[in-house]
């Protein structure tokens, strides 16, 4: 079956019609309003919990804060661009993101090519400009998939037409990135693939089988290696050795209950005077609850809860499989990676090396994030247009 063009006509999901009535955009100003305001909490908290460091490493407590200023500046300009452009040439680049993404995750791979940080080979880049190559698969994921149970939506049913190429890539990919190693992100890969699999109407009795093996698989690749070993018992004896593998965990703790109802102050906390590694990173959930209280923590979470609720609102109402599954794979991994983030920060799951989403310091994944974010408001915007014109008409 050809790829759609700009010309050609798009596939509409079984049963699947525009919404009737609303506004004249449904979801889509809440969705750019929710991704605006995490910006901002992100911008604010990584200024206050950045700036000790930031002064130790650069002389300036902005500095930091300067190359967020930068990144959120370019993830902006990402957001317009694919809130504007059609989201079908995605699904006509699908082949040649999913090349790239494979071919940068293998890069980065070799020695002497990718950047060793934290005992990890996660970063591609020169000086202070960094990319992770495992943001880009995120976004291959999502393509591939959903173009193909787009393209394939008759045979949905035969795995080997659908089940069988979409495990191959995302098993490549899930792969390479858990080689980096990256065992968390390779998590999200898999619950991207899994939540386009899900709605996209394959066989429950595959489904399953491709739960048991994936849980069994992640369980034991969770103790394959000492320092995930450490992490996991550190979580079973409720921060474990204070000293060494629990400290993060408990100085993250006690962050949190230091800041009550309402927060010691905004940039007060002192959990960022070295008590609390990667504050501004991978713990800035935790300077949010020391600073902002448990009000700061709940309002974060309703707007992941309302980006996750409004996207999967998109999603249904999307003018075509394509986009329905696009916007549901996105929604999955924005909510996924919140979850697993904010888990590891309250000790709900093992602690994790993954960013929080809009908010935690970083420049690959605010971009490709806000990239994701800009393609559902796209979704949204062309099932508004043609609620619109079926009205009139």
């Amino acid at each position: 079956m050809s790829r759609p063009t700009a010309s050609s006509p798009t596939r509409r999901a079984p049963g699947w019609s525009a919404p009737a009535g609303g506004g004249a955009l449904g979801p889509v100003p809440f969705l750019v309003a929710v991704v605006v305001v995490l910006n901002l909490i992100g911008l604010v908290m990584v200024l206050s919990a950045s700036s000790v460091v930031s002064i130790e490493v650069y002389g300036s407590a902005w500095r930091v804060f300067e190359r967020q200023l930068m990144w959120t500046t370019v993830g902006g300009l990402a957001f317009v661009v694919a809130s504007r452009l059609d989201y079908h040439v995605w699904q006509r680049w699908t082949v040649w993101i999913t090349g790239l993404a494979a071919f940068v995750c293998t890069v980065v791979l070799v020695p002497g090519i990718g950047i060793v940080a934290g005992g990890s080979r996660r970063w591609l880049g020169v000086g202070w400009f960094g990319f992770q190559p495992s943001e880009l698969a995120k976004l291959a994921l999502v393509c591939f998939a959903a173009d193909l149970l787009d393209r394939r939506a008759d045979a949905v049913g035969d795995w080997r037409s659908v089940l069988k190429p979409v495990l191959m890539v995302a098993v490549s990919l899930c792969g390479l990135v858990y080689l980096e190693p990256d065992l968390d992100t390779t998590v999200v890969l898999v619950l991207i693939t899994a939540s386009i699999l899900v709605v996209g109407g394959v066989r429950l009795h595959h489904l399953g089988v491709l739960a048991l093996v994936g849980v069994g698989t992640l369980m034991a690749a969770a103790v394959a290696e000492p320092y995930r070993r450490a992490r996991v018992l550190t979580y079973l004896q409720a921060g474990g050795d204070t000293s060494n593998t629990g400290y993060q965990i408990v100085q993250s703790f006690i962050a949190l209950g230091s800041g009550g109802i309402t927060g010691v102050g905004l940039g007060a906390g002192r959990a960022k005077w070295h008590f609390l590694p990667n504050a501004h990173t991978d713990f800035v959930f935790s300077i949010i609850g020391e600073e902002l209280g448990l009000i700061g923590c709940i309002l974060v979470l309703v707007l992941f809860v309302a980006f996750a609720g409004l996207a999967v609102t998109i999603a249904m109402r999307a003018s075509d499989r394509f986009g329905m599954l696009c916007a549901t794979g996105i929604a999955v991994w924005v909510a996924a990676q919140a979850a697993i983030n904010i888990g590891g920060v309250t000790g709900v799951i093992p602690v994790s090396g993954i960013p929080l989403p809009f908010v935690s310091f970083g420049g690959s994944s605010l971009v490709m994030t806000m990239l994701a974010a800009g393609i559902v408001v796209n979704i949204g915007r062309s099932a508004a247009g043609a609620s619109t014109t079926a009205r009139r008409r």
